[in-house]
Order: C-alpha cells, then sequence, then structure tokens
C-alpha cells in the first residue's frame, strides 16, 4: 500500500453581508485586487507567501471558525489601518514560542483575520 499524501490549502472563501464593503476593507488592507464573475469577486494569488505552501493548525477554542493569516511589513501600522477601514483590533501583537510574531484583526463584518509580522 503505497503512502496516501496531505491536501494542500487550494481555495478560501469569505461569506459577508455586504460584500462591496468588505472588498473595499480587503483590497485597501491587503493590496488586493479582484475580478468579477458574476457575484462572485475572485482574489488571484499573491506572490512573497511562504513556501512551500500555507500551513495551519487546529486550536481549542470556544466556536468553531476559520481563521486566515496574512504576512503584512508592519504589525501596528496594519492594525491602524485595520481600524481606519472599519475593522477593528481583536489581540494585539505577541510573540509566538519559536515562531513569528502576529497580531488578530476583525474585518468590518466581525470575521476574525491574523496578521504575521514579515
Amino acid at each position: 500500500m503505497t503512502q496516501d499524501w496531505a491536501r494542500p490549502l487550494v481555495e478560501w472563501e469569505i461569506v459577508a453581508r455586504d460584500p462591496q464593503k468588505v472588498r473595499d476593507f480587503y483590497a485597501r488592507m491587503f493590496n488586493w485586487t479582484f475580478s468579477q464573475d458574476g457575484p462572485l469577486l475572485r482574489v488571484p494569488a499573491g506572490i512573497g507567501g511562504p513556501e512551500p505552501a500555507p500551513a495551519g493548525h487546529i486550536i481549542p477554542g470556544g466556536e468553531s471558525r476559520f481563521v486566515l493569516y496574512f504576512q503584512v511589513r508592519d504589525l501596528r501600522t496594519s492594525l491602524e489601518m485595520a481600524k481606519e477601514l472599519g475593522g477593528s483590533v481583536l489581540q494585539e501583537p505577541f510573540d509566538v514560542p519559536n515562531g513569528p510574531t502576529v497580531a488578530r484583526i476583525a474585518d468590518p463584518e466581525g470575521n476574525p483575520v491574523g496578521l504575521v509580522q514579515q
């Protein structure tokens, strides 16, 4: 029997009550561009992400949810930008043991988003 392989993350989705407002937030926050296919706002893959592919983890919590993490150049500047764009700061920057410095924000609809210091 051959060993099976791990399935990589190949797509993600943000569900929004006000797609235009959330689109504007992410366009300004992370320099995203969008293509329109009917009601679907596609976001092309970016450059400069970690290799070989996005990694993930499972942590205990009070509610089930997904959190996306994005690399940013400056956490403090990004936290201020999130607030200016209608989001909020959920967690100030902290150092992960043997790992990066991270923070958490929420987009204008309250979806949690992780930020990782470049």
